[in-house]
């Protein structure tokens, strides 16, 4: 009897799963949706398929077989190599695929009401989820170590080395002349606003704007947010070195920071701080009240809660301090609806559930960078999922929430109202995500591990984009 290859059966189930994930996302999107549900027979369509709906639903139906034949030759494949849970989750799946392609058929037979099409994009969901967890069990089973370390799940377990990184000392200011020193001073504040965070946080409230608003932005709101979103997120990064800079001079990743180089002085950065904390609640009270408090919570967030008690003290660090960057979405998206009272809280759902995708996204993004700078982050003293729980532990947990993050795009589809070119963002980049994924669980390197980072920030980059252009086009 042959062995199946367990390569082979991985690769299999994540084609499945990304092919489920486009039925759902179709499902969820709603010109697609009505599309799909123009088409009053079934299991074919009648009509030219030069009418864009009739396409639309005859594609829809032709990815559904393709996508339950290769569900189907998945199974069967790699049943023998599967472990229990894995043939459990696949079975749920199994019995699940028939009952969307039940549900469909009524959809489409009875003109998709709201009850019908909500029960479709449960049972998709449900599918989704099951076979997720196969994947993320199978690749466990394949390529996990036993690599958890010994000792307390809350410290690290490598002994702390509270040597210092060498790193070459800058020349003195009084060594340089004066247009140079004005450049590197220059430079050295700028980075201490944590410039590279910037553009996708920007992005993210940009996102809940243009949620809120659609083609009806005014240039005021743009300009304001963006720039107290600039000057809180610069606010934000200087205290936050501020405060780890004794520990960014034992990390390697981090020792060449301004104030771990002493090219700040500590007085000077809380200085600098405090002014952009300034300047950006000036700038977000241009906008209202409700952006310029929820500005200052995300410093205060960000500076003490992540900075003081969630990264040095908790595995959890990373899961709790999405909340950092999930607020720049509600930032965004009240600096248009502004305070809605309690009998309005249902109008701010849209910027809520993008909050919730950027949630959800922060621990698959960047528990890849955890993996990467393992070591560093043990030398620094900090209880990253790698250092506490093992990298087998911490691969697993990246897909688990990337797969969160691809149902929590698929509910904001649902509840906006985005369109096609949301639904071709979310799957495609959603799946190149899952492949580096799948390839850093076999290759278990820094550059895998890499690679999946680069993949969450092209994924969560156009995603955003695309929010920005569906929700602004009429």
């Amino acid at each position: 009897m042959t062995t199946v290859s367990r390569p082979r059966f991985t690769s299999l189930l994540a084609a499945t799963l990304v092919g489920v994930y486009l039925l759902v996302v179709v499902g969820a999107t709603a010109s697609l949706a009505d599309a799909v549900a123009a088409c009053g027979t079934w299991p074919t369509c009648s009509g030219p398929l030069t009418d864009p709906q009739v396409a639309v639903a005859t594609g829809h139906r032709l990815v559904a077989v393709v996508v339950g034949l290769l569900g189907l030759t998945t199974a069967v494949v790699g049943w023998s190599a599967a472990t229990t849970r894995v043939r459990l989750a696949l079975l749920v799946a199994g019995v699940a695929y028939p009952l969307q392609a039940g549900v469909g058929a009524s959809v489409a037979l009875e003109g998709a009401p709201r009850a019908l099409a909500g029960t479709h994009l449960l049972v998709g969901t449900v599918i989704f989820t099951a076979l997720a967890l196969a994947l993320a069990w199978q690749l466990e089973a394949e390529t996990g170590t036993d690599d958890r370390p010994d000792g307390s799940l809350d410290t690290p377990d490598p002994a702390l080395d509270e040597t210092p990184v060498d790193r070459p000392t800058a020349p003195l200011a009084a060594d340089v002349g004066p247009v140079a020193r004005a450049k590197r001073v220059g430079w050295a504040y700028f980075q201490l606003m944590k410039p590279r965070l910037m553009w996708l946080l920007c992005l993210v409230a940009s996102a809940g704007m243009a949620l809120a608003a659609g083609p009806d932005l005014s240039l005021d709101t743009i300009v304001f947010t963006l720039l107290g979103g600039v000057l809180s997120i610069g606010a934000s990064g200087t205290f936050n070195h501020v405060l780890e800079r004794d520990v960014d001079k034992r990390m390697q990743r981090t020792s060449d920071r301004p104030l771990a180089t002493h090219e700040v002085p500590v007085r000077n950065a809380l200085a600098f701080a405090a002014v952009l904390t300034v300047l950006s609640l000036v700038a977000f009270l241009q906008v209202n009240v409700l952006v310029a408090t929820l500005g200052f919570v995300a410093i205060l967030f960000y500076s003490v809660v992540y900075t003081l008690v969630l990264k040095p003290n908790t595995v959890q660090n990373t899961v709790i301090g999405g909340a950092a960057g999930a607020l720049p979405a509600l930032i965004g998206y009240v600096a248009v609806t502004g305070w809605v009272g309690i009998d309005g809280l249902g109008s701010l759902l849209p910027g809520l559930v993008l909050a919730g995708v950027i949630f959800l996204w922060t621990p698959a993004h960047f528990y890849n960078l955890a993996l990467a700078y393992k070591d560093d982050y043990a030398r620094g003293g900090f209880p990253m999922m790698p250092v506490v729980r093992g990298e087998t532990v911490t691969r697993k947990h990246i897909l688990w929430y990337l797969a969160a993050t691809l149902i929590a795009a698929t509910a904001l589809t649902a509840q906006t109202g985005l369109g096609w070119l949301y639904a071709a963002a979310t799957v495609v980049f959603g799946g190149v995500f899952l492949w580096a994924v799948v390839r850093l669980h076999r290759e278990q390197t820094e550059s895998a591990a890499f690679r999946a980072f680069h993949a969450s920030n092209a994924y969560l980059g156009t995603v955003l984009i695309a929010v920005l252009v569906d929700a602004s086009v009429v």
